[in-house]
C-alpha cells in the first residue's frame, strides 16, 4: 500500500476496514434477501405466472425507477450523496456543519418538489402510460395495470428521500439499516397477500408495496436526526456551489438510470407479444439472479465507494488502482460459482423455491430459460458497476449516462432480431440483456483511461486464470449432476436440496484448489487471511 493509502488508513473512511464492512452488508444483504425471496415464494404460490401478476409487475417498473434505481443502494441518490458529502465531512465524529446542513436541505427539498411533480402527473394519467408500456397488452391487463401504477405512485416521493438517507448513514458507516430496510417492504408484501381473502388478492400487492415504502422510510430518519441532520425551508439552488455539483452529478446518473428502464420498457414491449406469464417468469429470474449477485456487489462497492471518493480527492490514482482491482478481482472469483451454480442446478433451485401451488412446471422452465441467458452477464455486470463507481468518485456521471444511452439502439436491435426473427422467445429478452451489458462494461473500461491509467492486465490474467478453473470446474459438475439424476430417486424437496448442497460442495473443492494450483492471486490472499483466522482460533 503506498503512502498515502496509509495515511488514508489512520482516517476514519477507512474503518471499519473494507473487508470486515463487506463481511458485515454481506450477511445483512444475505438476511434482506432470504426474506425477500420468502416473499417472492408467496407471491409465485398464490399468484403463479399470471394476468394479475404481470399487471403488478408492469406497474412497479415505474415506482421502483424512483425507490430501487434511483434511491436504492448504488443509485444516482445515494451514489451523488456520498460523492458529494463525503468530501464535505472531515470528522464523522462531529456534528454536521451549517453548511452541511444547508445543502442537505437544499438537495431534499428539490428532491421532494421534482418527485410530488412527476407523481402527480402519473396519478392523473395511468392508463396513458401503461397503454404505451404495454402496447401488446389485453385492454383488462392495461387497466389492471393502471390501478396497480396509481395506488404505488408515493413511491416515486419516497425513493428520492431513501436515497439521500441512504447515501448520509453509509458516509457515517452506518451500513445495517440501509441493507436492512428492504426487509420491511417484503414483510409487509408478505403479511398482506397472507391476510387479505383470495378474492381481494387483486390489489394487494400494490396497497403492500405502498406500506412498505413508507415504513422504509420511517425507520431510516430517526438515525438521520440523531446525526444531526435536519431539513429547513432552504431552497439554494443557484446559489450553492455544492448544489450544483450534485445537480452535475446526479442528473446525467439519474438520465442514465432512466435509460436502464428504457431497456426494461423495450423488453416490456417485446415480452408481451411471447406468452401469458412471460414477464413474470423474467422478473422471478431477474431475483434469482440478483440473490447471490447483489450480495456480492453490494457487500464490496458500498464500503469501497466512500474510499474511491476520498482517493481522488487526494488525487491518490494509485489507490484507486489498488482498491478497485482487489475488489474486482473478488467479485469475479465470486461470480465464477455463481454462473456454474445457475447452469448446472438452475432448473433445481427455480422448482425448489417457487413450484408450488399454481405456480407449475410449464413456469419453472419459463424462469430457468430467462436465467441461463442472464447468467452469462454476471462478469461485464460486475465489472460494469464497479467502474461506474470511479467515475462518480471523479464526479463524472455524464460518461455512464452517455454509454448507456447509446445502448439502447442495440438494445432494440437485439431483440428484435432475437425475438421477432429469431423466435428465441424469454431467452432471447435476457440474452440481449447479457449483450448490452457487455458492451456497457468494455466501454466504460477503455474510457476510464481518458482520467487514469488502469492496471487491466494483471486483473484480466486474474479473470483467464478464474475462467480455467470455472471451466474444468463446469464440467465435473454437470457430470456429477447427471449422475445424480440417474441413481437418486427422492421426492422433490429432499432430492432438489440433496442435489444442490452435493453440486456447491463438488464447485467449491474443485474450484477454490485449482486458482490456488494457478496461482490466482486473490484466492491465495483470501486463503492466507482465512488460515490466519483460523490458526488465531
Amino acid at each position: 500500500m503506498d503512502t498515502k493509502a496509509e495515511v488514508l488508513q489512520q482516517n476514519n473512511y477507512k474503518a471499519p476496514s473494507v473487508l470486515k464492512a463487506a463481511w458485515l452488508i454481506a450477511v445483512v444483504t444475505i438476511v434482506s434477501k432470504l426474506i425477500g425471496f420468502v416473499r417472492d415464494i408467496i407471491i409465485a404460490n398464490y399468484y403463479g405466472a399470471s394476468l394479475v401478476s404481470d399487471a403488478y409487475y408492469y406497474a412497479y417498473q415505474i415506482p421502483s425507477l424512483s425507490l430501487i434505481l434511483l434511491g436504492g443502494v448504488g443509485g444516482p441518490f445515494h451514489s451523488a450523496t456520498v460523492a458529494i458529502f463525503s468530501k464535505l465531512i472531515p470528522n464523522l465524529d462531529d456534528k454536521p456543519s451549517d453548511e452541511v446542513n444547508r445543502l442537505y436541505s437544499t438537495f431534499m427539498n428539490a428532491t421532494i418538489i421534482f418527485f410530488l411533480i412527476l407523481s402527480a402527473l402519473i396519478f392523473i394519467f395511468p392508463k396513458q402510460i401503461m397503454g404505451i408500456i404495454i402496447s401488446g397488452g389485453s385492454s383488462e391487463m392495461i387497466n389492471l395495470a393502471s390501478a396497480h401504477l396509481r395506488i404505488m405512485t408515493p413511491l416515486l416521493v419516497i425513493g428520492g428521500i431513501v436515497g439521500i438517507y441512504y447515501g448520509i448513514l453509509i458516509i457515517y458507516r452506518q451500513f445495517m439499516l440501509p441493507n436492512l430496510s428492504p426487509i420491511i417492504m417484503s414483510l409487509a408484501i408478505i403479511g398482506v397477500v397472507i391476510g387479505v381473502p383470495n378474492d381481494q388478492k387483486g390489489y394487494a400487492l400494490a396497497i403492500a408495496t405502498t406500506i412498505g415504502a413508507i415504513l422504509q422510510l420511517i425507520i431510516q430518519y430517526p438515525n438521520i436526526r440523531k446525526l444531526g441532520y435536519r431539513l429547513k425551508p432552504v431552497f439554494e439552488f443557484t446559489n450553492n456551489p455544492h448544489f450544483r455539483e450534485i445537480g452535475e452529478l446526479l442528473f446525467p446518473a439519474v438520465l442514465s438510470s432512466t435509460v436502464g428502464q428504457i431497456h426494461i420498457y423495450v423488453d416490456m414491449f417485446f415480452t408481451s407479444s411471447i406468452s401469458e406469464g412471460a414477464w413474470t417468469a423474467i422478473g422471478y429470474a431477474n431475483r434469482v439472479f440478483q440473490f447471490p449477485v447483489g450480495i456480492l456487489v453490494t457487500a464490496f462497492l458500498v464500503p469501497l465507494f466512500p474510499i474511491f471518493a476520498k482517493l481522488v480527492a487526494d488525487n491518490d490514482l494509485a489507490g484507486i488502482r489498488n482498491y478497485f482491482n482487489k475488489g474486482v478481482g473478488v467479485l469475479f472469483f465470486g461470480a465464477i460459482p455463481i454462473i456454474i451454480g445457475i447452469l448446472v442446478v438452475g432448473t433445481d433451485a427455480v422448482r425448489l423455491v417457487f413450484e408450488h401451488g399454481v405456480f407449475d412446471s410449464k413456469a419453472t422452465f419459463m424462469v430457468t430459460e430467462a436465467l441461463w441467458f442472464l447468467s452469462v452477464s454476471i462478469i461485464p455486470y460486475v465489472f460494469r458497476d464497479s467502474i461506474t463507481r470511479v467515475y462518480y468518485s471523479f464526479n463524472d456521471s455524464t460518461t455512464p449516462f452517455v454509454v448507456a444511452f447509446s445502448s439502447i439502439v442495440l438494445k432494440l436491435f437485439l431483440n428484435w432480431i432475437l425475438i421477432s426473427k429469431m423466435h428465441f422467445g424469454i431467452g432471447g429478452i435476457t440474452l440481449s440483456t447479457s449483450l448490452v451489458t457487455l458492451f456497457n462494461a468494455v466501454v466504460l473500461g477503455i474510457f476510464i483511461t481518458k482520467k487514469m491509467k488502469m492496471d487491466y492486465k494483471s486483473l484480466f490474467i486474474n479473470l483467464f486464470k478464474m475462467i480455467v478453473s470455472g471451466i474444468i470446474t463446469l464440467v465435473v459438475c454437470f457430470i456429477c449432476a447427471v449422475e445424480f439424476d440417474k441413481f437418486v430417486h427422492l421426492s422433490k424437496i429432499p432430492f432438489e436440496t440433496l442435489k444442490i448442497s452435493l453440486i456447491a460442495i463438488v464447485c467449491l473443492i474443485i474450484y477454490v484448489p485449482l486458482n490456488l494450483l494457478f496461482k490466482m492471486e486473490y484466492a491465495g490472499e483470501l486463503f492466507n487471511r482465512l488460515s490466519a483466522k483460523i490458526n488465531r482460533k
